[in-house]
């Protein structure tokens, strides 16, 4: 069973496209069809290469022909389109100042893209709203100004916004709320989390359904938490201490929520269990079984797989129990195309792995070219037939559909 049942969120996009954070439900997971089981040597075909992305670590949204992505250029930190064709540059949008962690400068998050929308939170915590058509400022809040936001640590803002339907959803954190709902509209605040105030991490909010309730999920770095969507109200709670830096995105199988971080902390299986109207939380199991940074995690048929320190995990999520750990290409961020997993390594090196409870197969594997000095920390993006690869200001287009 699938982390989410299709339709769990509102974005309008095509098919095959890839318009938020860890794709259209934000699991990590592709539905296309048709992609090659195996790459050529030396990788798949390069369809094109582009630059002028500028400073940054952020992913990538991919929605109706256009890519998205935010990068410190000239001075501001900025939202970019560039054409899915050839990665010519459509428009930038800058929404806020450059600069940040001083070993890791640069945009960290994800834009959102929703009915001719795009969401984009910088590390600086301004928040925006562009037109996706011309990159025209709609508005923008600050989450520390105007919600009374703070951080965890010093990383800056990570967060990826999710939109759904007419709210816009993020994670100021702080004494006013750990999280806020704000109108698409305006960026007017619906509702603040006043009975949650944990600060923020750096994780971003998923959508489930959890015994027939709708719910916001979030992690920070002292609780995992249920959100009801409409009033703020938490729904349920659960102590979960993380160190330094608590990023993963939360995954939810059933009555299950699962959640990995790193700095020696591993991971929690929490059964959520709902009496009337009263909610509770038991956790299941805290072990080191999958201690994942910041790459991602992806919840298959029951089990869960992802980078642990420099190698490739498996873990059953009812019991917490690792199936296997084999090594690859090393720590880095990972996706589900097709039947396989992409495991792109903080390195450069990119491959392509076949597993199952069984256990894994290294396919194929290539040199990511044209490296830059930093880690390769955006993750891999797989739309409409084409493997994108951000590093700082390139971003390369891989051809991975069946001719």
């Amino acid at each position: 069973m699938l982390a989410f049942v299709a339709g769990q969120f509102t974005l309008t996009a095509n098919a095959d496209d890839w318009p938020q954070w860890r794709g259209s439900d934000r699991d990590g997971i592709s539905r296309e069809k048709d992609l090659l089981e195996k790459w050529p040597e030396g990788g798949p075909t390069l369809v094109w290469k582009t630059t002028g992305l500028g400073v940054g670590f952020s992913s990538l949204a991919v929605a109706k022909g256009t890519i998205y992505t935010l990068g410190d250029l000239d001075g501001g930190s900025c939202v970019i389109a560039l054409s899915e064709q050839n990665g010519e540059r459509i428009w930038k949008s800058k929404i806020g100042d450059a600069g940040g962690h001083k070993g890791y400068p640069g945009t960290r998050s994800t834009p959102t893209v929703d009915g001719g929308q795009v969401f984009a939170l910088n590390q600086h915590s301004d928040i925006a709203c562009v037109d996706a058509t011309t990159g025209k400022l709609l508005w923008k809040k600050n989450l520390v100004t105007d919600f009374g936001g703070k951080m965890m640590s010093g990383w800056k803002y990570s967060e990826s916004p999710l939109v759904d339907k007419d709210r816009v959803i993020c994670t100021p954190g702080g004494k006013d709320g750990t999280l806020v709902a704000l109108n698409r509209k305006t960026g007017t605040k619906i509702w603040q989390t006043g009975d949650w105030t944990d600060t923020a991490g750096y994780s971003s909010v998923i959508i489930a359904t959890i015994h027939g309730t709708r719910q916001y999920i979030q992690l920070t770095g002292a609780s995992v938490a249920g959100i009801d969507p409409e009033t703020g109200k938490v729904l349920w709670k659960a102590a979960r201490p993380g160190r330094t830096a608590v990023i993963t995105t939360p995954v939810v199988d059933g009555d299950i929520v699962f959640v990995t971080s790193g700095y020696g902390v591993g991971c929690n299986g929490f059964r959520i269990t709902k009496k009337g109207t009263e909610w509770s939380t038991e956790e299941i199991y805290a072990n080191t079984n999958l201690a994942n940074h910041h790459g991602g995690v992806v919840l298959i048929d029951g089990h869960v797989y992802g980078s642990s320190g420099g190698t490739f995990r498996c873990v059953a999520i009812k019991s917490g129990e690792e199936v296997f750990k084999e090594r690859s290409v090393g720590k880095g961020s990972t996706l589900y195309i097709g039947g396989r997993f992409i495991l792109r390594s903080e390195k450069g090196p990119v491959a392509l792995i076949e597993a199952t409870p069984q256990g894994m197969k290294e396919i194929s594997q290539f040199e990511q070219p044209h490296r830059s000095s930093a880690r390769a920390w955006p993750h891999p993006v797989v739309a409409n037939g084409k493997l994108y690869l951000r590093d700082q200001d390139i971003l390369l287009s891989y051809a991975v559909r069946k001719k």
